[in-house]
């Protein structure tokens, strides 16, 4: 999309990847995200909790692929704001080679893709697409030009299916993009989901603010994703429990976001 017609950066509206990355202790919000921020912390303080738990479970899924798994091919939608230890980031510190496409439509998010792909490897291709997902086929069009359909793809949507309209679009909008890949691709996913009333009350209330919707789900809906997929041990389940580098966190209330990983036929 040329600069002419991208949209304006809102910056009267609170934007869920920006009072993401507040929560996450970035630096790349506006006053209106940290006031709906702050609101939401009120009502759940654990989403602290879950916003730096949920960059963990990409550390931990993306290396147990490049490292474990010998993927080389991510694709990773919705990717949201630039943090620390992107995507592509640890997948090719695991190998240099290593392709990463990133997938968003927010125009915050793409003015700051020219810093997040400027480390990038030299083996390696890290790109950038202006895109919506509630349109995969197009995004399944676009990523061709980078991937390589033929070869295993690492298909990620970490915390963003919340804003589609209903669980059979969030069903749509996911396998679309796996029907693409060949055998031996993965799912990466997660979600937040309905057992925590703070959260649900958090989310209702960021719609509220004129925020696009996001919907928690039950963790079994989050599951059903994945249905026709080998999943990796230990399943859809909370993701600080998907393969902790510390142990020992079952102690600990179970946070209200589950994720999982998958690997295609």
């Amino acid at each position: 999309m040329s600069e002419e017609h991208r949209p304006a950066i809102r910056t009267d509206i609170p934007h869920s990847a920006r009072i993401w990355n507040y929560w996450m202790g970035g630096t790349d919000y506006y006053e209106v995200d940290r006031i709906a921020g702050d609101a939401g912390i009120a009502v759940d303080p654990e989403i602290t909790t879950m916003a730096v738990q949920s960059r963990q479970f990409l550390i931990r899924t993306v290396r147990f692929l490049a490292a474990e798994n010998g993927i080389r091919q991510f694709l990773d939608i919705g990717t949201g704001l630039p943090t620390m230890q992107n995507t592509h980031e640890v997948a090719q510190r695991v190998a240099p080679e290593s392709k990463i496409v990133y997938v968003d439509n927010d125009p915050l998010v793409l003015a700051h893709a020219r810093a997040l792909l400027a480390d990038t490897t030299d083996a390696g291709v890290t790109v950038y697409l202006d895109s919506d997902y509630h349109r995969p086929e197009l995004i399944v069009s676009d990523a061709r030009h980078v991937l390589d359909f033929t070869e295993p793809v690492a298909v990620m949507f970490m915390g963003v299916l919340g804003h589609a309209e209903s669980f059979a679009e969030m069903r749509r909008i996911v396998h679309t993009v796996l029907e693409a890949t060949p055998s031996g691709s993965y799912l990466v996913l997660w979600d937040g989901t309905d057992d925590s009333a703070a959260y649900v009350t958090l989310c209702r209330n960021y719609t509220d603010t004129g925020g696009v919707p996001y919907t928690p789900r039950p963790h079994s809906e989050i599951r059903a994703v994945f249905d026709g997929l080998t999943l990796v041990e230990p399943g859809v389940v909370p993701i600080d429990r998907w393969r902790p580098d510390t142990p020992g966190g079952e102690s600990r209330p179970a946070i209200s976001a589950y994720g999982g990983v998958g690997r295609t036929p």
